[in-house]
Parts: C-alpha cells; sequence; structure tokens
C-alpha cells in the first residue's frame, strides 16, 4: 500500500475519467460544490441533520458509537423519486458482521427526503454511475452517519475491508470534531495496490467504483479531554436493477 496520506483530490473536470480509470475519486469541498451548482458553503445548513440521528440498535460488535437513519430512491429515467422505508440488507458476502440481516434504521426526516439540494447531488451520482455502466435505473441509499467516541473508540466500518455489492459509494465527510484517527483506505479488489489518506475538510467527497475496490476507515479515538468526539458523513450508494434484499 501506497504510504502516502496527502488527500489525492481530482480535478472536477477529470472526475469521471479518474474513476474510470483508477476505480475512486475525491473531490474537495469546493469541487463538489461547483458540481451541484451551489455556492461555497451551502450544504452546511445539512448539518442539523446529524444532531437528531438515531441510535445504531444492529451493531454485533456489542458498541454504541454509531447513530443512523436510511432513506431509499429510485432514478429513472434521470428523474429522482423518494421510496417507501424499507429495510437495509446486505448478503454476507458483503458484509460479514452485519450481512444477512434486515436492519430497520428510522428513516431520514421528511424535510430532507424533500430538500431539492438531496435531490440534486443523487441525481448528479446518477450521472456518474451511468458514465461507469451506461444508462441504467437506479437504486439509492443514503445513509447519514455519527461515530463518536463516547466509549473511548468508534468504528466507522466495524466490518472491516469491504464491498457493499452496488455499483456507486459516495462517502462524503460532513464534519470531525475532536477526534484522531479516520483514516480512509482503498484497496484495489484484485490485486495488492492501495491507498490511504484522511478526509478533513467538511463535504470533501470520496467516490468508489464497488467493483474494481474495497475501502475501510480505521477506528476514532478522542483528541482529549472535553466533550465527546465524533466523525459524521452521509454515504450513498447507487445499485443498477434493484435494490438488495433476501
Amino acid at each position: 500500500m501506497n504510504g502516502s496520506v496527502a488527500l489525492p483530490r481530482t480535478e472536477l473536470s477529470a472526475l469521471d475519467a479518474t474513476l474510470a480509470r483508477e476505480g475512486w475519486a475525491v473531490l474537495d469541498a469546493n469541487a463538489l460544490h461547483r458540481a451541484l451548482a451551489l455556492p461555497p458553503g451551502a450544504l452546511m445548513a445539512w448539518q442539523s441533520y446529524w444532531e437528531r440521528l438515531e441510535p445504531d440498535h444492529y451493531l454485533r460488535d456489542g458498541g454504541r458509537y454509531r447513530r443512523r437513519r436510511h432513506g431509499s430512491f429510485t432514478v429513472v429515467e434521470g428523474a429522482v423519486q423518494a421510496v417507501a422505508h424499507r429495510a437495509h440488507w446486505q448478503p454476507l458476502d458483503y458484509n460479514a458482521l452485519h450481512g444477512g440481516l434486515e436492519r430497520w434504521f428510522e428513516p431520514l426526516e421528511p424535510s430532507f427526503v424533500a430538500d431539492p439540494l438531496l435531490l440534486r447531488l443523487i441525481g448528479w451520482l446518477a450521472g456518474r454511475a451511468q458514465q461507469l455502466r451506461g444508462a441504467r435505473n437506479w437504486f439509492v441509499e443514503v445513509h447519514p452517519f455519527r461515530i463518536d467516541t463516547a466509549e473511548g473508540i468508534g468504528r466507522p466500518t466495524p466490518e472491516g475491508a469491504h464491498r457493499d455489492g452496488v455499483d456507486l459509494v459516495a462517502v462524503i465527510l460532513v464534519d470531525r470534531v475532536g477526534i484522531k484517527g479516520g483514516e480512509t483506505r482503498v484497496f484495489d479488489a484484485a490485486g495488492p495496490a492501495g491507498r490511504r489518506f484522511t478526509l478533513e475538510e467538511p463535504w470533501t467527497a470520496l467516490l468508489l467504483d464497488d467493483e474494481r475496490v474495497i475501502h475501510e476507515t480505521t477506528p476514532i479515538q478522542p483528541t482529549g479531554a472535553g466533550p465527546v468526539g465524533y466523525r459524521d458523513t452521509l454515504v450513498i450508494t447507487l445499485r443498477r436493477g434493484s435494490f438488495q434484499h433476501p
């Protein structure tokens, strides 16, 4: 694995080509806002949603460090549509820790589901998926996460290095406060090559071709005495054909 921890930023104009060539790419916050035709900092208005996430009661490692919600959408001929609340399910092949389990997380808040900026982001990601796979109907899952250090350590990916069983994964850093760690690692699914780096600037976005790469994020720890530290992310996955289901 390459030892460099410098953030490998991708120019917006080169995003689709980089994603096709490397299987992953990183946009900084400025590039993500430009991709969505938004003024700098516009997505900061979403941060309050992370203050109202609900505990994840499905953690099989016994931890209580994760809060989240879940929502599902489709993109058909470019039109983004929310669908009825449903369980999140993954096969054991992709998630050895939590696979095979229907997990009914609390739904996204209605105002977030209807937010035009969220629909714009989903539509833009569907465009990136289409560049990778061609014209498809896309089945989209939206996961806002908060990992905290109340128990001394928090695990963003307790299942370890993994794929999600989808086509495209977007991991967007929303905030990180009072923590150390949380290093992102991206591996070639077919070989030993890999990169590691840390997402530190809010609204930096990591895009992954889930068929080609495996990813994980290392545990977080508090930086010292004081309030509980946390790492907030927005993870959006897009899959062709259907949602994953038992």
